[in-house]
């Protein structure tokens, strides 16, 4: 399944201009990297997947909108899902974008290939 071209296109808007900022095709999604970390991605379950601090995720997991990721039936640490329904105007998908960058920003530049 593609991933949310809307979604993608406004992940694109938000994100143009920021310092380090690149996309790629993966997973059946487009992830949008800051300094060659994923910070966020337009999935191919229609979801925004979100990168996120660990000691922080959990509090904003509400059991509705917003989900642990989980690959092959796994949690996995500091990701989350945002279901589209939350996303349906430009300030809250904003608060999403941000913290995921913020986060990001955070952890050590990946080396250049």
């Amino acid at each position: 399944m593609a991933h949310d071209e809307v979604l993608a296109q406004r992940l694109h808007d938000l994100l143009d201009g920021e310092p380090g900022v690149t996309s790629r095709r993966m997973f059946g999604g487009l992830g949008f990297m800051v300094d060659g970390h994923m910070a966020v991605a337009a999935g191919s379950s229609g979801a925004l997947m979100v990168r996120a601090d660990p000691a922080d995720a959990a509090r904003w997991v509400d059991g509705a909108a917003v989900a642990p990721m989980r690959m092959r039936g796994r949690p996995m640490a500091g990701w989350l899902l945002v279901d589209t329904a939350a996303l349906a105007d430009d300030a809250a998908l904003a608060t999403w974008v941000d913290r995921a960058v913020a986060f990001v920003r955070t952890l050590p530049p990946e080396p250049s290939p």
